[in-house]
């Protein structure tokens, strides 16, 4: 196998397990778990569901594990097609994994209040909660701008079809304006997740395609970048 395409696979494996354990952790556990309105039926559940609490906290951290590996691992795939947007994306999902490993602390606190509650217990859990949850809401500026860098490697290597260039970057601004709008237009819940979409289409179709395909290339292995055949 061509060290490229070994590169580009690998890639795809931990960007998937980026995607997995985000699904679980975020989209499946914390809903069960955190009751925006009530700190009584929060504090609840994490008493009655600590295993559960606790899977949540080790998934954030498989998130944090998992976004540091593929920052790098894009940087090896890309830093000869553009060393300079190589290494933004590299930065911009080692920032990514910084604000989740914060939320993960704060998630963290939270389940051990609650199985050693101090003062008012419910009122402490709810708010490192919030803070938790607010940590994955101004992160959505740099899960957005990774995708930015990333679509111009996309465009600039040919390696890949440069719709999914254009996509990764369109996903990147939305996500980014999905990230001012939660703050500046309160209630703004259904357009943010609007604002989302692309970034989400951008983000399987890359996954897919680096699992599926890798890159497309006619070279011989061990040619430069700039020697590779563009997609079709």
């Amino acid at each position: 196998m061509h060290p490229l395409v070994r590169t580009a696979r690998a890639t795809g494996v931990l960007y998937l397990g980026i995607a997995i354990t985000g699904m679980l952790g975020f989209l499946i556990i914390r809903p069960r778990l955190f009751d925006p309105d009530d700190p009584a039926a929060t504090l609840a559940n994490l008493v009655a569901h600590e295993s559960l609490a606790r899977a949540g906290v080790a998934l954030e951290l498989g998130i944090v594990l998992t976004q540091a590996l593929t920052a790098v691992w894009f940087y090896r795939l890309f830093r000869t097609v553009d060393a300079v947007a190589a290494g933004a994306i590299a930065a911009f999902g080692l920032i990514n994994g910084i604000a989740i490993l914060v939320s993960a602390a704060l998630f963290g606190t939270a389940v051990g209040m609650a199985g050693d509650p101090v003062g008012d217990a419910a009122a402490t859990v709810q708010t490192l909660y919030l803070l938790s949850d607010n940590m994955w809401g101004v992160g959505n500026l740099f899960f957005g701008l990774w995708l930015i860098p990333m679509g111009m490697c996309v465009l600039r290597s040919g390696w890949m079809p440069r719709p999914l260039g254009w996509v990764l970057i369109a996903g990147g601004v939305c996500y980014v304006l999905g990230g001012l709008v939660r703050y500046l237009v309160p209630g703004a819940g259904i357009l943010v997740e609007a604002l989302a979409m692309p970034a989400s289409v951008g983000e399987f179709w890359m996954i897919s395609y680096l699992l599926i395909r890798g890159v497309r290339r006619t070279a011989p292995v061990g040619a430069p970048a700039a020697d590779l055949a563009p997609a079709r």
